[in-house]
């Protein structure tokens, strides 16, 4: 009963909020690059012009335990007593390297309340590619001395990010050595015709230096996003590929099978607006079960 009046909510709110509604901003990079401290420099920032802000912190699983330490708030002092502020720290299950289920539905309901939706990612494998379906700019987050272009090149990480980061600039010219770095791998990368410039910034999330730079690079990069039609497409084409994907971990790909296939999953989710991407997991999945005689 419970489970059912959740679903309802959530395709209540899928089908109420305003477009484009509030910012996501996913912000991924190795353990340790100062991803935590570098969202409360923007909080701070944002929460000082008036916006409100909401982050979805996630931390790896224990293999053994199945625990996470979820410590993110240790690190983000801004919104510990402030009301404009919510943290919601979780643990990313059997996803090593991307986002639980219950993340996408996290987004959904804090973006229906806050201006700014945060999600800082595990830094573990290539957890790129589940964040980018679910927000709208992706940030990718360097630590100086990281590793020289090539390296980041046979990472795929110069592929799906929208902003480039350095943090810890205060360190001085290893700093600047990786910015330099990142800017001329993303010259020698493929681009795609009208595909916008992705910037490269200096940032001291301790010092709050560049931090201001950054929030109007996300600023910018939404707006240019939204009014050229890529958001709404973007954000369809994201719920297509957390339905399918939740569809195939469940019950595998003969079980999507049993809908036609991935391309007959889509046509079905473009035909039925009125249901969340949450609902209609739940609705094309009793259909699977009933296929296979469950």
């Amino acid at each position: 009963m419970r489970r059912a009046e959740a679903l309802a909510l959530l395709d209540d709110l899928d089908r109420t909020e305003p477009f484009p509604g509030a910012a996501r901003i996913g912000l991924t990079g190795a353990p340790g690059v100062g991803k935590s401290t570098l969202i409360d420099a923007m909080v701070r920032t944002l929460r000082a012009r008036g916006d409100s802000v909401a982050i979805a912190a996630v931390d790896p699983s224990s293999h053994k335990s199945g625990g996470a330490l979820l410590g993110d708030r240790i690190r983000m002092r801004a919104g510990s007593t402030d009301a404009g502020v919510f943290i919601r720290s979780m643990a990313a299950r059997d996803r090593l390297g991307g986002l639980a289920e219950a993340t996408y539905a996290a987004v959904s309901i804090m973006g229906a309340v806050f201006d700014y939706v945060f999600v800082e990612t595990v830094g573990i494998g290539q957890s790129e590619g589940d964040v980018a379906g679910l927000v709208d700019t992706l940030v990718f987050v360097a630590n100086p001395g990281a590793g020289d272009t090539l390296q980041f090149m046979k990472a795929g990480i110069l592929e799906r990010p929208d902003i480039f980061v350095v943090n810890k600039s205060d360190i001085g010219a290893l700093a600047e050595r990786a910015a330099s770095e990142l800017s001329s791998g993303l010259g020698l990368a493929e681009r795609e015709q009208g595909e916008r410039e992705r910037p490269v910034l200096l940032t001291s999330a301790r010092d709050a230096v560049g931090v201001a730079e950054l929030v109007d690079a996300l600023d910018s990069h939404r707006a240019a996003f939204a009014s050229s039609g890529e958001l709404e497409k973007h954000r369809h084409n994201g719920r297509e590929a957390y339905v399918l994907a939740a569809l195939e971990r469940r019950y595998g790909s003969f079980g999507v099978e049993q809908l036609g296939g991935a391309k007959a999953v889509r046509e079905r989710l473009s035909r039925s607006p009125a249901r969340s991407p949450f609902g209609q997991v739940a609705h094309l999945g009793r259909e699977i079960e009933l296929a296979l005689g469950k």
